[in-house]
Order: C-alpha cells, then sequence, then structure tokens
C-alpha cells in the first residue's frame, strides 16, 4: 500500500486553459468519483480531447497517482458550480479524481489505498496553497442540483480526523434521538444555516430544495439521505455555520 500511495506517475489531459494562474488563485479542493466502470475507461475519458473534462490528480482503484493537469492551469472538473461568493469553481480549485463507478454502475466504498492515497496528496495541496478547511468540497456541494459525487460512501469523518475538510462536533448518538420534523418556522432557520455554509440555497420548487437537503445529508449525515429536514440536520448544520 506504502508503495502505491508514494509513486505519482504522469498522464496528461489536453482539456485545460491554457493560460497559468496565480498559485495564490488557489482556494478549494474538490473531491469527485469518476462514476466509470473501470480505472481504463476513466483514464481514457479524461484524457480525451472530445471530453471536455480532466482534473488535476487521478486515483486509480489500487491507489496509485496520476497526475493529469498541473496545478497552475485550471482544469475542467466542476463545471457550472458556486460556494458561498463564489462562482467558476475551476478557477480557483484543485480537482481530485477517484476510481469509483458511481450511483449509475453499482457504487461502492472507496478502499483504503485510496483513502491513503487521498491522504497524502490532500495534505501536501492543503499545505502547499494554505487552502481553508471550509473550502474542502465535493463536487455535489458546490453543485448540488446536477451532481451527487463524491456520495455518502466517502469518508468525510475520517478525512476530518486528518485535517482534511469539516465535520460537525455533536455526539452522534445523541443526535439520533433527534429525527423528529422540525417546526416549519424552522425550515428557514435552517435554510440560513446551509447558506452561512456556503451552499447555494436560491432555488425555486421544494424538489429542488430536498435535493438539497439530501445533498447535504451525503455529506454529514449519511446513514439517513431522505430529503427531510429533522432535527438532526438543524442541529448538524447549527453547528457548521460559524465554523473557522
Amino acid at each position: 500500500m506504502q508503495k502505491n500511495v508514494q509513486k505519482m506517475t504522469i498522464n496528461y489531459s489536453p482539456n485545460f486553459d491554457l493560460k497559468k494562474r496565480d498559485k495564490n488563485k488557489i482556494k478549494y479542493l474538490i473531491f469527485h468519483y469518476t462514476g466509470m466502470k473501470n480505472d481504463r475507461s476513466a483514464i481514457k475519458k479524461l484524457t480525451s480531447f472530445n471530453s471536455n473534462v480532466s482534473c488535476h490528480y487521478y486515483i486509480t482503484r489500487p491507489g496509485k497517482i496520476i497526475q493529469m493537469v498541473p496545478d497552475l492551469y485550471i482544469a475542467w472538473h466542476a463545471g457550472t458550480s458556486s460556494w458561498a461568493n463564489t462562482v467558476s469553481l475551476n478557477k480557483y480549485s484543485i480537482g481530485i479524481e477517484i476510481s469509483n463507478p458511481g450511483h449509475q454502475h453499482g457504487y461502492r466504498k472507496f478502499n483504503d489505498d485510496q483513502i491513503q492515497a487521498l491522504i497524502m496528496i490532500s495534505k501536501k495541496i492543503i499545505k502547499k496553497y494554505k487552502i481553508n478547511k471550509k473550502n474542502i468540497l465535493g463536487h455535489s456541494d458546490i453543485a448540488p442540483l446536477r451532481k451527487k459525487d463524491p456520495g455518502e460512501k466517502f469518508p468525510w469523518k475520517l478525512l476530518h480526523k486528518n485535517k482534511i475538510g469539516i465535520w460537525h462536533n455533536l455526539n452522534s448518538k445523541r443526535i439520533k434521538n433527534l429525527r423528529g420534523k422540525i417546526p416549519e418556522s424552522n425550515l428557514d432557520n435552517f435554510k440560513n444555516f446551509l447558506k452561512k455554509i456556503g451552499y447555494k440555497i436560491e432555488y425555486s420548487n421544494l424538489v429542488q430544495l430536498k435535493r438539497l437537503i439530501q445533498i447535504f445529508q451525503m455529506r454529514f449525515r449519511p446513514e439517513l439521505i431522505d430529503g427531510k429536514c429533522d432535527l438532526e440536520c438543524y442541529e448538524i448544520a447549527k453547528s457548521l455555520k460559524n465554523l473557522k
């Protein structure tokens, strides 16, 4: 396993902006799953002229790291996206794709070799570009109506223990008793909490709001994803809204 995570190879993608950016522009780290059946098909897509998608780093199923776009070039991984007051996050982020078939092809747990590789490369990126823990996000966070990746099996809590990303500080046994429905009057407060965390909440109907709640649950309460704002979700969001 250590051999896999220590050695990086290069397989450059043609899909990036030709103009270099200043390193100070890099403020975000975005995690994705590939949503492809295997490494071969995913790498083929990410390096194809016709796909118009890429990433900076790719982590294979066995935990091998491949660099596809140098850090100072804008890779095409985030698409239409927003977080807090930032839009078009490609310009300001580094994207990491992790091999996983995704929800359409038999979504499965990320393995230990992949997570060890992810922790290693993420720590290097965070240190090099001084990335705030609040700006370490999933594709679904920045494009919740379009994307589900990296999904509910992505180990955000474990990454937080390794100083990567945020997690709530509530007692897990206690908050499981908070799954009752919240008063309607508290729903606006909940949406304000999500906005303070960074989520875009200006959606036009209840179907879109339900999807946003599901995305929030995938990340912070993955054991129950029902799109309903219960007291547990409310308290989790409340605990996260003022994180520094």
